[in-house]
């Protein structure tokens, strides 16, 4: 089997006494060495599922449901019905998070290198000297100078080197998959391209499957083998990226991609997508992109209808590319 497969992955979160949908029956994989890009706007529920695949999320508000399997030291692992004990070898030695905003995930009051130790001692008992482990493990992400930084607080570092750490301390455990989630977002680009470089390269060193949380389209094409595009809870298109990209198959593909600053269009307006995705209990139906889609409201009011109160059906455009839209149906377009 792959290293990491999800099958109808749903999330609803309790408000008072009921419980609202926020992710609905989403499935994908990721094999060993893979990068695939999870794409979608604030609010699509890109960061949720990721953190419900090593059951982060607080059970006392989160109802998950679904089937999580992977593969851990050669056994498959489903993570969603581990007991806890069992579960603590998965997070970091197993699965492994680096999230947004290093400053609030690094704890403020111990030195780096404690926190990268910590991290050794728990899921890599058999190193016997873990300070110097974590030196090594800092020089690997690019820190210059690492028995010094070994010793810095994170308000000393910089955001990008405050980033490395966490790439760093999520290298500890030797995890075979990586949950980047939107790892560059505050910082500059320069700083970005280099993190994105130094993803790509521990990728290739450590052969670990890689998901990459993003709304940058531009990230996808240079680094993405396979991509899933999410609205609103669903995933709307996946595929070989390139393929994607190149060709994309759904109206909201289409319109994140033309949203894309350009630049031999400087005199012109950027494109936005109408519109604002939609909370969980105003969820139509059907085609949850229907409110905003500007193709099918160039369609028939038959057809638009359709949209609103059926949900579509996967529709594979070539072996591997799906995308879940009436346009694609054969006899439905107009």
């Amino acid at each position: 089997m792959s290293l990491l497969e999800v099958n109808n992955l749903s999330i609803a979160f309790r408000t008072g006494e009921v419980f609202l949908p926020v992710v609905s029956e989403i499935s994908f994989e990721v094999n060993a060495g893979e990068i695939l890009a999870l794409v979608g706007e604030s609010g699509c529920g890109k960061s949720v599922s990721c953190m419900a695949l090593a059951r982060l999320l607080p059970r006392n508000v989160a109802k998950v449901t679904g089937e999580v399997k992977f593969m851990h030291q050669g056994e498959v692992c489903q993570p969603l019905m581990m007991p806890a004990r069992e579960l603590r070898k998965i997070r970091g030695g197993g699965i492994a998070y680096i999230f947004q905003e290093p400053s609030s995930s690094l704890n403020p009051v111990f030195r780096i290198g404690d926190q990268i130790i910590e991290a050794l001692e728990l899921h890599r008992p058999e190193i016997v000297d873990c300070r110097d482990e974590a030196i090594k493990l800092l020089r690997q992400v690019g820190i210059p100078e690492p028995e010094t930084r070994l010793r810095s607080y994170p308000h000393e570092l910089s955001g990008g080197m405050q980033q490395r750490v966490m790439i760093a301390m999520a290298l500890a455990g030797k995890p075979s998959l990586l949950v980047a989630d939107e790892p560059t977002t505050a910082l500059d680009v320069t700083i970005q391209a280099q993190i994105l470089e130094l993803l790509q390269r521990l990728r290739d060193e450590h052969q670990m499957g890689v998901i990459l949380v993003t709304h940058n389209l531009g990230i996808v094409s240079e680094m993405a083998d396979r991509v899933a595009v999410m609205y609103a809870g669903n995933i709307v298109e996946t595929g070989n990226a390139k393929a994607v990209i190149s060709n994309p198959q759904h109206p909201y593909t289409r319109a994140l991609l033309a949203a894309v600053p350009k630049l031999n269009h400087h005199n012109k307006s950027l494109y936005t997508i109408p519109g604002m995705v939609p909370q969980p209990a105003d969820f139509p139906l059907g085609c949850r992109f229907s409110g905003r889609c500007v193709e099918s409201a160039q369609r028939s009011e038959k057809f638009q209808t359709r949209c609103r109160n059926e949900k579509p059906l996967p529709c594979e455009s070539e072996p591997g590319h799906i995308s879940y839209c009436f346009l694609n149906y054969v006899g439905d377009k107009e």
